[in-house]
């Protein structure tokens, strides 16, 4: 399996780093300093070389540096899949009669999106945003699953954007009194291909997770869960033909033209799935879990989906793991990095304080993190 690994980061204009840079050769790389420094910006910075809005979901204007004139980029030298590569991202200075479009590159050239980024590499990361997943609502968890899905095929999140475009001119049609039942059919047929799309990779990645999570929980120091997706279309799409399930999906729209057009959205599909997680040493929902068991959980099952995603892809992902170690007790700590070493993963990790990250030794680097400088640690 080929790791995804940093060797060179440069930031430009992103958040508070007005410019910045740092060369690492370990496999664990951590940044410490005060809260409100820049530590998760430079994480985040490091998820835009991925498809999506990185790992705060933030859009393209938000993370310039308010100091500047609107731009950013976010550069990086890699080593992945496909070799040595650079792999460059950014907006150019806004203007009042243009949209802002992010710019990706691969070796200097033009790219069409940030998905031919996973040709080279592939990303997984947990961050203190998480920790209320499992008491949110389903549409938090839709989109982190969806993440996970995205680790295995770059192409994912277009399809779900595609599947969002579809529902909402849907929408928009049956809100005229005299909506056109062709302009419909022709609407739902589209919208019921990209559904079956959408839900059939995501019920193939529950259901493997699945399997990678009870295989962990006998040798894991972290508890293991059991999941499933709560969404007929994808539980149907495991035993049902795509195009049966196609056709049944795209009746229900036709009948529920009228239902939907008074709830002006469309109540049925695989936009409104759930995950549904079990604490399983306790077999109880993780909602009910407590604090630290949640936090416990999201990190066995990061842990277990990042092993997922080398064994499906054949690249071992990039693991940006934000605030993560300082609530963790030394035992468990010790229990992480023996487990990322395992894996042969590079890890970007961030914390307050440089002692958590004491017992790396040789195979970890430190930087240190100031107002928008990184240095590396003396």
């Amino acid at each position: 399996m080929t790791p995804s690994r940093i060797h060179r980061l440069s930031l430009t204009h992103f958040r508070n780093y007005r410019a910045a840079s740092l060369t690492t050769a370990s496999d664990m790389v951590a940044l410490v300093g005060p809260n409100g420094a820049g530590k998760t910006n430079c994480l985040e910075a490091i998820s835009f070389l991925s498809p999506g809005r990185g790992l705060r979901r933030a859009t393209l204007e938000d993370v310039a540096d308010n100091q500047g004139d609107g731009s950013w980029a976010v550069s990086a030298e890699v080593e992945g899949a496909l070799g040595l590569a650079t792999l460059g991202t950014g907006i150019e200075p806004p203007r009042a009669d243009a949209a802002i479009s992010r710019r990706c590159r691969i070796d200097r050239e033009n790219v069409g999106s940030a998905s031919a980024f996973g040709d080279h590499l592939r990303m997984v990361w947990l961050t203190p945003a998480m920790d209320g997943l499992f008491m949110g609502s389903a549409s938090e968890r839709r989109r982190f699953f969806d993440r996970l899905v995205l680790a295995i095929d770059s192409e994912h999140s277009s399809r779900v954007s595609a599947l969002e475009r579809s529902l909402r001119s849907r929408n928009r049609l049956l809100e005229v009194r005299n909506f056109d039942d062709h302009w419909c059919d022709a609407i739902e047929r589209e919208t019921a291909e990209l559904a079956v799309a959408v839900a059939a990779l995501r019920g193939q990645t529950a259901v493997k997770l699945a399997h990678m999570l009870r295989a962990r929980g006998e040798t894991s120091a972290f508890p293991s869960a059991e999941i499933a997706l709560d969404g007929w279309m994808e539980n149907a799409l495991l035993s049902e033909p795509a195009t049966a399930v196609e056709d049944r999906y795209r009746k229900l729209l036709r009948e529920n033209r009228a239902r939907d057009a008074t709830a002006g959205r469309t109540l049925d599909g695989p936009h409104l799935t759930d995950l549904q997680v079990v604490y399983a040493p306790k077999q109880m929902p993780a909602r009910d879990a407590s604090t630290g068991e949640q936090k416990a959980l999201l990190i066995g099952l990061v842990l277990a989906h990042a092993t997922l995603v080398a064994e499906t892809t054949g690249i071992v992902p990039l693991l940006l793991l934000d605030e993560v170690v300082a609530h963790l007790d030394p035992n468990r700590r010790r229990a992480l990095f023996g487990e990322l070493t395992k894996l042969g993963a590079q890890v970007w990790l961030t914390g307050a304080d440089p002692a958590a990250f004491g017992e790396l030794g040789a195979s970890g680097e430190l930087f240190a993190v100031e107002s928008g400088r990184i240095t590396r640690h003396a």
